[in-house]
């Protein structure tokens, strides 16, 4: 089995059960790979608000900030973006692993303003049919989601992402696809589409996902290292945030534990270095 396969059978098995990974095909990480390795300056954006609990959500902080570490690793300058919400919790997650610097932003001209040519999403709301942001439980969270998104809009911009729910920034692509399996969902689905773009279990394991794709190109790993991916979880449950899925104030995400994120990092890790495996890496 090739490697990009192997990494699909893992992220992407509709574990949530919200039928969103049934559309990744492992061409994804590929295509994913090439954007990623023609970039010489990347604009990694994520911060999901849950206005409910008056907090950020776990998921995508932490696959935000290790790929734009393995990116700043591999020798490309790489910044995370976030809104004023979302600030506190993604500086502290990046701190906690030493990753890029965190750029507060209100709009997308704000992002393009640092010049980059890549723009990545990580679980990210994405504008839907009517311009309103919704959540996955069908709330309008406008109030509370400044439109980041707008700088996939500028045009011209190489765009990658990746999301678990159809709402997020760059799944616009999937929008027909996703209408017919969520049809109750349709409207809240986002029309923001991507170059690239990653549907998985948690969209934090498609941001781990992509640090092992540069790890297998850069011959070495690069993505998170023993006891990271706990730690930054403990970083996001000090600075506030809750999981989106039981919006519990707990170190897990979607639902997962701190030790299931792990799991699936050391089988990332052990798919990018096994020798039957790397047969068939891109």
């Amino acid at each position: 089995m090739e490697a990009p396969s192997a990494i699909g059978r893992l992220i992407a098995s509709d574990r949530g059960k919200r039928g969103v990974p049934s559309l990744f095909r492992p061409s994804f990480l590929v295509d994913a790979l090439r954007l990623a390795e023609g970039a010489s300056k990347a604009a990694v954006v994520s911060g999901f608000y849950v206005p409910s609990r008056d907090s950020p959500e776990t998921d995508g902080p932490g696959g935000a900030v290790i790929f734009a570490r393995a990116l700043a690793r591999s020798g490309r300058e790489a910044a995370i973006f976030t809104d004023s919400l979302c600030e506190k919790a993604l500086k502290a997650c990046s701190m906690a692993v030493d990753g890029p610097e965190v750029i507060r932003a209100k709009c997308g001209g704000d992002i393009l303003a640092f010049g980059p040519d890549l723009l990545v999403f990580i679980e990210r709301l994405g504008r839907a049919r009517d311009g309103r942001y919704y959540n996955m439980r069908s709330e309008d969270i406008s109030d509370f989601t400044p439109p980041l998104d707008g700088a996939a809009l500028a045009g011209g911009l190489r765009t990658l992402a990746v999301g678990d729910g159809g709402n997020e920034a760059g799944m616009g692509g999937f929008r027909s696809d996703l209408a017919k399996l969520l049809p109750h969902y349709e409207n809240c689905l986002s029309v923001i589409g991507a170059d690239v773009a990653l549907p998985v279990d948690v969209s934090d394991w498609g941001g781990y996902a992509l640090a092992a794709m540069l790890s297998m190109k850069a011959g070495r790993w690069l993505g998170p290292e023993e006891g990271e991916v706990e730690a930054m979880l403990e970083a996001l449950v000090a600075a506030g945030a809750v999981d989106g899925v039981t919006l519990k104030r707990e170190p897990t995400v979607d639902g997962f534990g701190a030790e299931e994120h792990a799991r699936v990092v050391r089988e990332l890790r052990k798919i990018c270095f096994s020798p039957a495996l790397l047969q068939g890496r891109p």
